[in-house]
């Protein structure tokens, strides 16, 4: 249902909570390395083919220039959410300001840097309008937030 996407091997680190939390709500998952600028006909084959492989959101991570996110939206009208992360000497800096400065017709949603545990949240969220038992657990985990003093 969700697609995991980083742009480098290397960003795996920041991207495994992410999968972590889906497994945890148990969203299934897909996660790959494709780059925008080493890879770029295997990021719009799978952008194009994602909504009829069952994926309903697509998290991409992405350092430097960040341009994975923005790419992948570009090529499907699913929902993309972009997790900055922090590979460059801006700390991740400009990896934000790349995803969050979308063009006006093109949204991509932005978490925090490095946070790819939000993006999955986020994905949750949305596929959860249409699943009252997902809703649910969401609601659930709210309810032993707060129980537990706001630890996530």
């Amino acid at each position: 249902m969700v697609g995991i996407l980083m742009g480098s091997e290397s960003d795996r680190d920041v991207m495994e909570p992410a999968e972590a939390l889906l497994k945890e709500f148990g969203v299934e998952c897909e996660v790959k390395v494709i780059s925008a600028h080493r890879t770029p006909d295997k990021v719009r084959e799978y952008a194009q083919s994602a909504e009829g492989r069952g994926i309903r959101v697509i998290i991409a991570g992405a350092g430097g220039a960040a341009a994975l996110p923005g790419v992948i939206a570009s090529y499907t009208t699913l929902p993309v959410i972009g997790v900055p992360i922090a590979s460059s000497p801006l700390q991740g800096q400009d990896s934000l300001y790349s995803i969050v400065q979308m063009p006006s017709g093109v949204p991509v949603a932005t978490v925090g840097i490095n946070n790819a545990k939000n993006g999955a949240l986020l994905a949750v969220e949305i596929i959860a309008v249409g699943d009252a038992g997902l809703a649910q657990k969401l609601k659930e985990r709210r309810q032993a937030m707060e129980a537990g003093g706001g630890k996530s």
